[in-house]
Order: C-alpha cells, then structure tokens, then sequence
C-alpha cells in the first residue's frame, strides 16, 4: 500500500461541523454561567443599596427615640425632619422633707417664681457628657404655644454649679410643672434633610446636621454640622403622626436608593416616640 494512501486527516465538511457544535456549546456555556454572575452582582448591588439604607435608619431611629418630648417637627415638603436631643433626664424635687433631726430640707422646683436650681431625685446617669452654657434643662414639654422648647418659655441654660444630685441653670420661672415631675436636658437640635436635586450634589443624599442653635422656626437646610448618611438617593419622605395622650407618635421614612447601574431598593420604616412630658 503506497504510504499517501495511509494518510487521513479531517475534511472540510467535518471541521465546519466541529466549529459550529463548538459554538453552540460555548453559547451554552456562556448562558448557563452570565446568569448566575449577573444575578450574584445584581444581588451584591441590591444588599450594598440595602445596608447604606438601613445604616441610615437605625441611626434616624436612635435619634427620634431620644428626642425630647414633642420636639419633633416635619418640613411642610415632607423633606427635612428636626427634633431636640435628650442627653440625661429625671425627676426634680416638687416638695420639702423632713430630715433626721426634724428640720424641713430640699431644694424645689418653684413654679410661682423665678427658680435657679433644684434637687435631682436619684442622680443624673450622663451628666459628665452635659457641657454647661450649651446644654438646656426643660419642663413639661407640650407642644403649645406656651410651652414649645423651640422658643425657649420652657427651658433655661444649665449652669456650671450643677452637680449629679442638683442641677443649676439661668433663672427663670418655668410656666408648667410637670405631673410626674420630669425634666429634660438637651444638647443640640438635630436634623436630617433629603437633597434630592442633582444639580445642588453630585451624589444625591441624605444628610444628618447639628451643633446649630435652637430656632423658633425650622431651618432648612441648617448652615452647620453637615454629615452624609447615605448616597444615592433617589427620593426621600418623612411623616409625623404627634399621637395623642394615649398613644405615642409615630414617625414614618420612606427611602428610596438608586446606583450607577440603575439598581434600586425601597424601605419604609417607622419609629414610635415617647411623647409623655
């Protein structure tokens, strides 16, 4: 047998069916594994939306169940939410008391007449973080013209004489008592504001302000203490149900976070508060 007759090799016809079963089977391949990527980075995106979102509610939410009774205000846009925040409380002595050898004793809260101090009942649990003639006391805080914390009829500046057992302040002659003789110091009003608008941030975002003075009205946006709490926002919703004297409030935030890739979560949340002064 000659030795070219011993030689074989592929066809044309046979390699053109190679290439094409190999192409259906890297089309296949391909399909089977894009969608397990793409679902697993969609999925990544998602939970990195989800936990910027929720980063910024618990921390939304630890500030709303620290706020002073009432204190809590929404922009009329439903963009901007503010509250006062509670640092310490207590109860405040209403009545003297007689001592071990019969003398009456005690220093009241007098309401009939302008007051400077008063003895604490217990001990102040925070009173090392109070920081004196920035910190205010306040007294029944209801939310009336007469008694509103933002305008100042029931508060006074927390003096540097105070102690854990009696606490010091500016005088004044505070216009309600309390029924369960509480009392409040705050620190700092606090608010979080919603910039949705492109044009104004590069990123839209959810911003947290403090370190700003009281004001009668709300400011919006405050001019200090600005910290991002979350990027990527898409739209943004505050709402303030005040309750009543047997329910508490309740607050209500709608987030909504949109990335790059367009991937986008939505997360409601609500938050009860304390509104018993």
């Amino acid at each position: 047998m000659s030795r070219y007759q011993t030689q074989r090799g592929f066809t044309l016809i046979e390699m053109i069916i190679v290439i094409v079963i190999g192409g259906i089977l890297a089309a296949m391949t391909t399909s089977i594994l894009t969608l397990p990527i793409n679902s697993y980075i969609d999925s990544t995106r998602r939970a990195t939306l989800t936990d910027a979102a929720e980063s910024a509610l618990r921390r939304m939410q630890r500030d709303i169940r620290r706020a002073l009774p009432n204190s809590i205000r929404v922009s009329s846009d439903g963009q901007s939410l503010e509250l006062l925040h509670i640092v310490d409380g207590g109860r405040y002595r209403a009545q003297y008391y007689t001592d071990a050898s019969g003398a009456i004793s005690g220093d009241t809260l007098d309401f009939t007449a302008t007051d400077t101090s008063f003895d604490v009942l217990g001990s102040l649990q925070n009173f090392a973080q109070v920081t004196t003639g920035e910190d205010r006391v306040v007294v029944y805080p209801v939310d009336a013209s007469g008694a509103n914390a933002y305008v100042g009829s029931n508060s006074s500046v927390v003096s540097n004489a105070s102690t854990v057992d009696s606490l010091a302040f500016t005088a004044k002659q505070f216009p309600l008592a309390s029924p369960q003789q509480r009392f409040f110091i705050i620190d700092t009003p606090i608010t979080y504001r919603c910039d949705t608008d492109p044009s104004a941030r590069k990123d839209r975002t959810l911003v947290r302000y403090q370190d700003y003075d009281i004001q009668a009205t709300q400011p919006t946006p405050p001019s200090e203490g600005a910290a991002i709490q979350a990027n990527y926002l898409a739209s943004c919703q505050f709402s303030y149900n005040s309750g009543s004297s047997s329910r508490a409030g309740l607050v209500t935030i709608e987030l909504s976070l949109t990335d790059d890739a367009n991937e986008s979560v939505r997360l409601v949340h609500q938050v009860h508060v304390d509104n018993q002064p």
